[in-house]
C-alpha cells in the first residue's frame, strides 16, 4: 500500500526506467545531429513503431514463415531466371549511370538523392554560387572561338647561358626541348629582324645568327657582327643570353645593348615616317629596346635589387603602354610579392585582371593568394566546419576555386606533391607548362604567408566537384582545351612527368551498380552450372536471414 497522501502508482520498473534513459539519450543525440541524420532516425523509428503496432494484427511472423516456405520450394530454374533478370536490370542501371556521368559529370542516383530526397528529410543543398554570365557577359560564340592551344612566351623565362646551361652542366639533363628552342628562334627572328637588315652588314649577320641551331655558331656570328659594327644591339643581346655564364655578366652585356639600342631607337624615331621600310625598322628597334630593358630589370631582380627592378618595370610599362601582350605586369607582380607590397600587388591586379585580357595563372593565383592572406593565419578546417565560413573565408575559397578552374595543375606543385623542373621558355596557358613556370617563381610567396598553403590544401580538391563536365563546357572561363597534354609534352623535358587534367573520380553509385551487376551475373552463372548446390546455398541464406521460421523450412525440405 502506498503511504497516505502519496501517489497511488508504484515506482516504475527498472527495465522501463532504463528504456526511458536510452530513449532520452537517443533523442539528445538526434537533436545535435545533422538534419539528414535526424531524418534517418525518424524513418527508423517509424519502421520500428510500424512493426511493433501491426505485427499482431497482420500476423507478420506467420507471413514471413509462409514466404520462407514458398521460397524454399522453388526450383533451380526459378533461381536461375531470378539471377539473370537481376543481372540484366543492374547492368542497365550501370550503363545508364555511366552514360549520365560521361555527359553531366555526376551520378544520376546521387543527383536525385541530393536534389529531391535530401530536402525531404531536412537537409539543404550547398550549391555553389552562380557565377557571372561567363566573366561579365561574353557570348557563347566568343567562347567557342577562343584559341585552344596558343603558345605564349614565358614572361619569366630564364637565361640560357647563366641558368639553363648551368643546370645541364650539373645534372647532365637538357632542360629545354628542341620544340621550345625552335619557338624561341622564331620569336627572335620576328622581334629582332626586319626587311631593311640587308642594308647593314652587321644586321645581315645577325639575321643568319638567329637561324643557327648550334649555340657556338650563334655566339661566333654575334662576335662577327660586333666586328662589323660595335653598336649592334642584337649581338649584345645574343651574347647576354647565351655566352654569359652568370647574371652579372649578362647584365654587363645588356647594359651595352641598352646604350646601343637607345641610340638606334632615337635615329629610327626621327625618320620613321619617310617610308614603310623605316616604320618596320622602328618597330624592330622598339622591340629590341623593350626586350633589353625588361631583361635588365630581371637581372636586377635576380641580383637582389628588387626596388630598382620594380622601378624599371613601371617605367617600361608607362613608356610602352601598348605592349601589354608582352605581359610585363607578371614580372612586376612577382617582384612586388618579393617586396611584400601587397597593396601595390592589388593595384596591379585591379588593372590587369580584366575580361578583355587573356587570363593567366599568375593573375588568378595571385588574386587567390591575396584573398587567402586575409584569413589563412586563423583558418582551421575543424572550426570552419562547426561554425561555417565567414564572408572573407568564402571570398578566399571562391578565389581559389577560380584559380584552380583556370589551371588545375598548379596546386600539386605549390603543395609539393609533384617535383618542379626549370620552366620552359614558352608556356601553354592552363597547361602543365604554365603551372611549372608559375610555381617555380611563386612557391616562396605562398610559403611566406602563414596558413596560405594549408587553406589551399583544404579547398582546392573541392573545385573539381564544381567544374562543369565534360571539359568541353565552361564555367568561369572558356572551355578547357583538349590538346594541352600534347603541347605540354613538346614544351617540357622528357624526364618530367607531364601533368594531365585531373579527372573526376567515379561516383560511389557507379562502383556499386558495377559490383551489383558483376555479382548477380556470377550468381546466374553458378546457378546455371551448379543448380542443386545453389539451391542449398539459397536455403542456407534463408535460414540465416529468418531463423524464426527455420522449423518450417526444415519441415518443407
Amino acid at each position: 500500500m502506498a503511504d497516505g497522501g502519496g501517489s497511488s502508482r508504484g515506482p516504475p520498473c527498472p527495465g522501463a526506467a532504463a528504456a526511458l534513459r536510452r530513449w532520452e539519450q537517443l533523442r539528445r543525440r538526434a537533436a545535435a545531429a545533422a538534419p539528414w541524420a535526424r531524418g534517418l532516425l525518424a524513418v527508423a523509428a517509424g519502421l520500428g513503431l510500424f512493426y511493433v503496432v501491426l505485427r499482431v494484427p497482420l500476423r507478420l511472423r506467420d507471413s514471413l514463415a509462409a514466404v520462407t516456405v514458398f521460397l524454399s520450394t522453388l526450383t533451380p530454374k526459378f533461381y536461375f531466371a531470378l539471377t539473370v533478370t537481376s543481372s540484366f536490370i543492374s547492368g542497365l542501371i550501370f550503363v545508364f549511370e555511366w552514360w549520365h556521368f560521361r555527359k553531366y559529370g555526376t551520378s544520376f542516383i546521387e543527383q536525385v538523392s541530393v536534389s529531391h530526397l535530401r530536402p525531404l528529410i531536412g537537409g539543404t543543398e550547398n550549391s555553389p554560387p552562380t557565377p557571372a554570365a561567363f566573366s561579365a557577359g561574353e557570348s557563347e560564340t566568343s567562347r567557342q572561338s577562343m584559341p585552344e592551344c596558343k603558345v605564349w612566351r614565358n614572361p619569366l623565362n630564364l637565361f640560357r647561358g647563366a641558368e639553363y646551361s648551368r643546370y645541364m652542366w650539373v645534372t647532365g639533363k637538357e632542360p629545354l626541348t628542341y620544340y621550345d628552342m625552335n619557338l624561341s628562334a622564331q620569336d627572335h627572328q620576328n622581334f629582332f629582324t626586319c626587311d631593311t637588315d640587308a642594308l647593314r652588314p652587321s644586321d645581315t649577320v645577325m639575321q643568319k645568327a638567329w637561324r643557327e641551331r648550334n649555340p657556338q655558331a650563334r655566339i661566333k656570328a654575334a662576335y662577327q657582327a660586333l666586328e662589323l659594327n660595335n653598336d649592334c644591339a642584337t649581338a649584345y643581346v645574343l651574347l647576354a643570353e647565351e655566352e654569359a655564364t652568370t647574371i652579372v655578366d649578362a647584365e654587363k652585356y645588356f647594359k651595352q645593348a641598352l646604350k646601343a639600342g637607345e641610340m638606334i631607337y632615337r635615329k629610327s624615331q626621327n625618320c620613321h615616317s619617310q617610308s614603310p621600310q623605316h616604320e618596320a625598322q622602328l618597330r624592330r628597334d622598339t622591340n629590341v629596346l623593350v626586350y633589353v630593358k625588361r631583361r635588365l630589370a630581371m637581372c636586377a631582380r635576380k641580383l637582389g635589387r628588387i626596388r630598382e627592378a620594380v622601378k624599371m618595370m613601371r617605367d617600361l610599362m608607362k613608356e610602352f603602354p601598348l605592349l601589354s601582350m608582352l605581359n610585363i605586369h607578371e614580372n612586376l607582380l612577382e617582384a612586388l610579392l618579393e617586396l611584400q607590397a601587397y597593396a601595390d600587388v592589388q593595384a596591379v591586379l585591379a588593372k590587369y585582371d580584366d575580361i578583355s585580357l587573356p587570363k593567366s595563372a599568375a593573375i588568378c593565383y595571385t588574386a587567390a593568394l591575396l584573398k587567402a592572406r586575409a584569413v589563412s593565419e586563423r583558418f582551421s578546417p575543424e572550426t570552419a566546419s562547426k561554425r561555417g565560413l565567414s564572408t572573407a573565408e568564402i571570398n578566399a575559397v571562391e578565389a581559389i576555386h577560380r584559380a584552380v578552374e583556370f589551371n588545375p595543375h598548379v596546386p600539386k606543385y605549390l603543395l609539393e606533391m609533384k617535383s618542379l623542373v626549370l620552366p620552359p621558355e614558352h608556356i601553354l596557358k592552363r597547361g602543365d607548362s604554365e603551372a611549372v613556370a608559375y610555381a617555380f617563381f611563386h612557391l616562396q610567396h605562398w610559403k611566406r604567408i602563414e596558413g596560405a598553403l594549408n587553406l589551399l590544401h583544404c579547398t582546392w580538391e573541392g573545385t573539381f566537384r564544381m567544374i562543369p563536365y565534360p571539359l568541353e563546357k565552361g564555367h568561369l572561363f572558356y572551355p578547357y582545351p583538349s590538346c594541352t597534354e600534347t603541347a605540354d609534352r613538346e614544351l617540357l623535358p622528357t624526364f618530367h612527368e607531364v601533368s594531365v587534367y585531373p579527372q573526376k573520380e567515379l561516383p560511389f553509385f557507379i562502383h556499386f551498380t558495377a559490383g551489383l551487376c558483376s555479382f548477380s551475373a556470377m550468381l546466374a552463372l553458378l546457378t546455371h552450372q551448379f543448380p542443386e548446390l545453389m539451391v542449398i546455398f539459397a536455403k542456407t541464406v534463408l535460414r540465416v536471414l529468418w531463423p524464426v521460421s527455420a522449423p518450417s523450412v526444415l519441415a518443407s525440405s
